[in-house]
Parts: structure tokens; C-alpha cells; sequence
């Protein structure tokens, strides 16, 4: 085994290098649709949101100065510190599960997984706290748990567990799985906890550090957890296939193909009772990850859902993949630092990363539909563009002074609210059900809401067309054409973004919320 000093310095290389790379992407592509949505979040801070708890949101204040800074690298600035702690987190809690060189794969595997590298570690999502706590956890809970002589260090690592249990809860509503996983453990592993005054603390800290989000619901007739409820609900439809294929290969990419074989290979390697890790560690482990991994599998197959929603669970899964590793190179003596697996995992993230900002920023693959990297690119275009139109507008009196702009839906609100309204200091408000407008419900009522007898602008892409003649046209006198924006990448038009004028409100949408309240 190598010493501990060249391992050391190899995780001190790879955490500084993974942190350039992450940093230096967060500043070089446009915000997603997601993470412009979660800045309104920083934007109007609450005790909780319409869809997630409010973690994300704190998260961007912090980093941000509360929005002091507001660039693309600032907001996403949370995911890159985060990441390189989790980096650290991953490698110290593979080296108390097995040894050092364990925690060495395990940063390696945890660096190569898309989702670990990318979805949290370079965008800025609710999973970027989580992955945070959700680790922290583990390490708790691993240094607590299988203690069966419940000591004094063990029952206050179980106390910890609480809080960053409940900071998790706070990132998002999944987290919950961390509790069932070490409830399940405590039950059929180790049952004295069930008699200790530290598992009814922690549990008291987490629902504590809870409470917030069930006040906001509370407050708001549980109105969050019943749209996460009926995102799950299976009730109202058949049997899709191709939703669960659509999961199940999500799964296997965003955690890395080279990753995910690994991860399988190991718990074939535990089927066949090959003893490479402690049954007290493999247990906890597997209560962890698979209860979740299972649960949405099984909803795949009759609701479409996201592959990242289990992403947390593959934080055990790759423990147990770099135990196994450490298992073989170790003993096969070879050259164990950066094995071949691993040079594999780390290489199909390069290949993905290369690929994935070249077609963001260049379009190198003709894409003719559904071309996903259109939704990170041309927003500053707009921005830029439409504030042509904007002054001249006002210089020849085509539209009043405080004229708003509309969105029809949640996203593109946020995109244009964040890259277009902002910068022009424009009052934008979202006008539709509580299902498509999501937290502008609550954003507009915060910006005073519509008034009757005011102008504003409505811009739909071409790629998401919406003609505003058809969702408007009862509540404003004239809707006309405004002008065509052409959005270009690598000087090739990509796109047409079309602005319109909406003159003189006549009638006051209906706010669902309010309604509600």
C-alpha cells in the first residue's frame, strides 16, 4: 500500500484541480433553467418554496453576499466550495470503512460521477446542499451506528447525525431516506440505540431544524408537499416502460457508466458472500442508498421522474465500489494510486465535459429538436438585443414607461426575469395556474401584483412557441408583434425569440394563491 503522504498529496491535487475545472465552467456557460429559478429563491427568501425546501436559496445569499454579487460563477459559487469539501468528505469516510486508499477511489469515483461533478458540483440545485448534509450524515452515522457498546464518542456522533439530518431535510424532501435507512439499520443491526437518549435527541434536532418548512406549509395549506405528493402519484396512470428505461439509463449516466459497472460488479461480488467490508458498514450502507434507489424505480414505472432524484444514494453505492477496488489492488500489488477502473471513470467524465461545453457554447452537433444545451445558451443575447427595443420603444411612445414584462410559465420567467427584467429593472410577473408559475405566485404578489391599465412585453422562443394571442387576448385591448430576435451560435442562427407588445390591461388575473388563502 502506498504511504499515507503520496495518497494525501494525490487527493490534495485532485481537489484542486476538479475545483479549477468546476469553477472555471461556472463562470464560462449561461445559467440553466433550474438554478435562474432557485436565484428567486435568494431573490425573495422565505421559510420555505412552492416545489423545495429553502436551503438552496440561503445557500445562493451566502455565497453571493446576498446577491451583492450576481454574475454565473458567484451563484454557482456554493457548488464549487461545497464540492471540494464533499471531495474531502467522501475520502475521509472510505478511509474509516477501510483504509486510506479506499478513501482515495472513492474521491476518484465521487469526482468521475456526472452527477456529483456537474448536477451539484458545478450547477446550483437543491442537491447541492443536500449532497453536502447527505454525506456529512453518512460520516455520522458511520462513526456512530455500528458501535455496539454505544460510547460516549458514538452517541455524540448520533446527535450530529440530527443536525446534518436536518440540514438535509431542509435541502430537499428526499433526505427523508436517510432517516428510514438508519431507522431500518437500528431495527434489525443494532437495537440498543432504540433504548438510548441520543437517538430521541437527534431525532428532536432534526424535526426542530424541520420546522420551518412545515410552518410555510402550514401557512400555505401544505401546498408543497402536495405537489411533490402528486408528482409521485401512480394512481392515474398505466404501466410506461419507457419511463422506467428513461430512469433506469439516466441512473446509469449520471453517475458515470464506468461507475455504475463497478458499483455492480461489488454488489455482485457481496452476493456471492465474498467478505471485502464489514457486514455492520455494507448493511448501513445499503439501508442508505437502495431503499431510494428502489422507490423511484418502481414510481418510473408509471410516472415519469428524474434520474437525479436517487443521486444521493449513490454516494453509499460508491463507498462500497472503492472498498471493493481497494480490495483488489491492494492485494494484486499493482499500481494502485490511479487504477485502470478509475482512469476510466475520470476519463468518460473529461469526454462528457469537452463534449458538453463545445455544443453549449458551439454547437458542434447539428442538433435539429430537442437540442437541451439551447436551454444554457442566447439568454444574454436576449438581454442585449431586447434592450434596443426597449429604448426605442419608449423613445417613440410604442409602449408606457412601466411596462412589465409577462411569462406564461415558470421557466422561461426565471431566464428572463434573471437575464432580461433585472439588468433593465423591469417588473416581470408570470400569469397561469399555480402548476406552471410555481413561485411567482407568491412573486407577484410581492411586486404589487398587476395593475389594470398597464402595457408590457411577452418573449417566446421558437423552440417553446407560445402565441400570447392565445393565452392573453381576454385581458389585454391589443396584442401585436414587436419585433424577432435572431439568437446565433458559432455565427449560425439557432433561434428566433419573439417579442410582442401588450397594450392597456383590461382585466386582472385571478391569483390561484390567493384564492387558496
Amino acid at each position: 500500500m502506498p504511504e499515507n503522504k503520496n495518497i494525501n498529496k494525490t487527493l490534495f491535487l485532485l481537489i484542486i484541480i476538479s475545483t479549477l475545472v468546476r469553477a472555471f465552467i461556472s463562470g464560462f456557460i449561461e445559467l440553466g433553467n433550474d438554478e435562474v429559478y432557485y436565484w428567486t429563491y435568494a431573490l425573495y427568501p422565505d421559510l420555505s418554496h412552492f416545489d423545495h425546501p429553502p436551503m438552496v436559496g440561503f445557500i445562493i445569499q451566502l455565497f453571493t453576499l446576498d446577491l451583492f454579487f450576481q454574475n454565473e460563477f458567484f451563484l454557482r459559487l456554493g457548488s464549487i466550495v461545497f464540492g471540494a469539501i464533499n471531495t474531502l468528505l467522501i475520502f475521509q469516510i472510505g478511509k474509516k470503512i477501510k483504509n486510506p486508499i479506499t478513501g482515495l477511489y472513492a474521491a476518484f469515483l465521487y469526482t468521475g460521477s456526472i452527477y456529483c461533478f456537474v448536477i451539484t458540483g458545478i450547477f446550483i440545485l437543491p442537491d447541492t446542499p443536500q449532497i453536502l448534509f447527505w454525506l456529512l450524515s453518512i460520516y455520522f452515522l458511520i462513526n456512530s451506528l455500528p458501535d455496539k457498546n454505544l460510547t460516549k464518542k458514538s452517541c455524540t456522533f448520533l446527535i450530529m447525525s440530527g443536525v446534518s439530518i436536518g440540514f438535509a431535510l431542509l435541502s430537499k424532501y428526499t433526505s427523508i431516506f436517510l432517516c428510514l435507512g438508519a431507522f431500518i439499520y437500528i431495527l434489525f443491526d443494532n437495537s440498543k440505540w432504540l433504548k438510548t437518549k441520543s437517538l430521541y435527541l437527534s431525532v428532536l434536532i432534526s424535526l426542530i431544524l424541520f420546522i420551518p418548512v412545515i410552518w410555510w406549509n402550514v401557512e400555505n395549506n401544505f401546498i408543497s408537499f402536495t405537489f411533490q405528493s402528486e408528482r409521485v402519484d401512480i394512481s392515474k396512470s398505466g404501466l410506461r416502460l419507457d419511463y422506467f428505461a428513461t430512469e433506469f439509463l439516466g441512473q446509469f449516466f449520471y453517475n458515470n457508466p464506468v461507475n455504475f459497472i463497478i458499483i455492480i460488479i461489488s454488489i455482485i461480488a457481496i452476493i456471492k458472500k465474498k467478505e471485502f467490508i464489514d457486514k455492520s458498514y455494507l448493511k448501513l450502507l445499503l439501508f442508505l442508498s437502495l431503499p431510494l434507489i428502489i422507490t423511484f424505480l418502481c414510481f418510473s414505472f408509471f410516472r415519469r421522474t428524474l434520474p437525479h432524484w436517487t443521486g444521493p444514494a449513490y454516494l453509499s453505492l460508491i463507498l462500497i465500489a472503492s472498498v471493493y477496488l481497494s480490495e483488489i489492488y491492494v492485494k494484486k500489488a499493482k499500481k494502485i494510486l490511479f487504477p485502470i477502473p478509475v482512469q476510466f471513470s475520470i476519463y468518460f467524465l473529461l469526454i462528457v465535459l469537452i463534449l458538453g461545453i463545445s455544443q453549449i457554447k458551439y454547437g458542434i452537433f447539428n442538433i435539429k429538436k430537442n437540442d437541451i444545451s439551447l436551454d444554457l445558451y442566447g439568454w444574454q443575447q436576449l438581454s442585449d438585443k431586447f434592450s434596443v427595443i426597449v429604448k426605442n420603444d419608449f423613445k417613440k411612445n410604442l409602449i408606457k414607461p412601466d411596462a412589465a414584462i409577462i411569462s406564461h410559465r415558470w421557466f422561461p420567467a426565471a431566464n428572463i426575469d434573471y437575464y432580461v427584467a433585472q439588468p433593465l429593472n423591469i417588473k416581470l410577473f408570470a400569469i397561469g395556474s399555480l402548476e406552471k408559475i410555481h413561485k411567482y405566485a407568491w412573486i407577484n404578489i410581492k411586486r404589487g401584483n398587476l395593475q389594470k391599465g398597464m402595457d408590457a412585453y411577452f418573449i417566446t422562443s421558437g423552440r417553446d412557441y407560445k402565441d400570447p394571442n392565445d393565452i392573453y387576448a381576454d385581458y389585454f385591448e391589443m396584442i401585436e408583434i414587436a419585433d424577432t430576435i435572431p439568437i446565433f451560435r458559432s455565427n449560425k442562427k439557432i433561434m428566433n425569440m419573439f417579442v410582442f407588445r401588450m397594450k392597456n390591461l383590461k382585466k386582472l388575473p385571478i391569483n390561484e394563491l390567493e384564492e387558496k388563502n
